[in-house]
């Protein structure tokens, strides 16, 4: 029997298998705890995609500076989040799913003839993830929310001023595809430092200009010609991983310290699958579930 979603191996099951855990357990407290009923709770879908696996997926025109990293496997790697947390019992009472592409946008409107019960819950935006989250996060009483946001962008499209953003609510718990191999690691080029613009990139993702410093070293090296001062990259996945989670935790109340590499078919992680728990009171409890399922 053909399946319609093969590559890979089991690493794209791994990462909503962990989502769909979390979400399940999430919504539980909120029906269970007596204080979190009176909140309202919000799935938030940030590159949604089409809510669903099975379709070939093209990049979008916001991926041409990336186009020469992209892997073959990542055409359909973003699938099915959107509709996973639709599945999830107990429910969420709103769902927020945003997508730049128009035709990816019609997909996910059929989700709410799929689930006619909850059309009226569901939200669907066609913006840019960035800049809408971040009016969201400001427009939002979050003494009356809570939400869940999954950021999955298809390379470098999370800016960290929309991490800062999320963070500042104190009200949302945050999974994120860190790009660590899939981008950032490549950018990080080992004859030399990168290209301005490259630069300016990875200063948008981390949000400091910090990691030069955490990712080169200057060295000196003998030549024909006498002593000259060289930049060797000193940068590995788990290096660039551990730089990035520290940056996490500068701005939310707790962060999983067990992010989940999620490799390719040749064993190379192309993601890092992160959580981080905004809101003070209840991080600790986040954190400890969210790392339990991020066990491999």
């Amino acid at each position: 029997m053909k399946t319609s979603h093969t590559f890979g191996g089991d690493w794209t099951e791994q990462k909503l298998e962990r989502l769909q855990k979390y979400l399940k357990a999430y919504t539980t407290i909120f029906t269970k705890n007596e204080r979190a009923q009176s909140l309202i709770p919000i799935y938030v879908d940030a590159f949604a995609g089409t809510g669903y696996r099975t379709s070939p997926l093209q990049l979008t025109k916001s991926l041409k500076l990336f186009e020469e990293f992209t892997e073959p496997e990542v055409d359909n790697f973003l699938k099915g989040s959107a509709r996973l947390a639709l599945e999830v019992e107990p429910s969420f009472q709103k769902y927020v799913f945003i997508e730049q592409n128009t035709a990816r946008v019609g997909e996910l409107q059929k989700l709410q003839t799929i689930f006619p019960q909850k059309q009226g819950n569901i939200q669907i935006i066609q913006s840019d993830a960035n800049s809408w989250l971040q009016g969201w996060c400001r427009g939002t009483d979050w003494k009356r929310h809570r939400a869940v946001v999954f950021l999955d962008p298809y390379g470098m499209q999370v800016e960290w001023t929309l991490i800062e953003a999320l963070a500042k609510t104190k009200a949302i718990d945050l999974w994120l595809l860190f790009p660590l191999g899939m981008a950032v690691n490549r950018l990080l080029t080992k004859g030399g430092k990168p290209p301005p613009a490259w630069e300016q990139a990875l200063t948008r993702v981390f949000g400091t200009e910090d990691w030069r410093k955490n990712f080169y070293s200057q060295k000196t090296e003998p030549t024909l010609f006498g002593d000259i001062d060289v930049t060797v990259k000193e940068a590995d996945f788990l290096k660039i991983g551990k730089f990035f989670v520290n940056r996490l935790k500068t701005v939310f109340s707790e962060v999983a310290e067990n992010p989940l590499p999620l490799r390719n078919s040749r064993n190379t992680p192309l993601y890092l699958l992160c959580f981080a728990a905004g809101n003070p009171r209840g991080a600790k409890t986040a954190v400890r579930i969210a790392q339990h399922i991020l066990r491999p």
